[in-house]
């Protein structure tokens, strides 16, 4: 039985920030490694900022007009005139697999539908392959609408897009 979880937006409190980022930085090789000038302009450019309390899982993504520079966005910025770009889900290492992505994302899809977007955009690493993202990615019906290498490493991303 899956459990729901209270998603709220992420506050301006210093120390849930701090918290925040340390969570994000803990698993830096799957999203990358912040310092707390970077983070909080992030959090600043984020259309949608949300947090699993205490701070066990976060999500930012970022919409078409947002203040970021990131790739995979810039990417989609190219290609979509409208749509949410999720940069970043992160959930703690104890809270894996206990359906707090999952409760991020449906609260995603009910702010996209709220704020009129009707595509949700991401990306998932094909190489290394991250099968449980995949899989993750596949059961809530987004679709591949792309590829690229990462410059400066043997990274390659599968862009990932979702119709809401």
């Amino acid at each position: 039985m899956e459990m729901a979880y209270p998603v709220a937006n992420i506050s301006t409190d210093p120390a849930t920030r701090a918290a925040l980022l340390a969570l994000n930085n803990a698993s830096a090789q799957e999203t990358s490694l912040l310092d707390a000038a970077k983070f909080a302009r992030m959090l600043d450019a984020a259309r949608v900022a949300t947090i699993i309390e205490p701070a066990r899982a976060l999500l930012l993504a970022f919409d078409q007009a947002s203040d970021y520079d990131g790739g995979h966005f810039l990417w989609f910025r190219e290609r979509y005139a409208r749509f949410l770009y999720i940069d970043r889900v992160v959930v703690s290492a104890a809270h894996r697999r206990d359906g707090y992505g999952r409760a991020l994302y449906e609260r995603l899809f009910a702010e996209a539908v709220r704020l009129g977007h009707d595509a949700i955009a991401c990306e998932v690493n094909q190489q290394p392959p991250n099968p449980i993202s995949d899989a993750f990615h596949a059961r809530l019906g987004f679709a591949e609408v792309g590829t690229a290498a990462v410059p400066g490493s043997s990274k390659i991303v599968r862009y990932l897009l979702r119709r809401t």
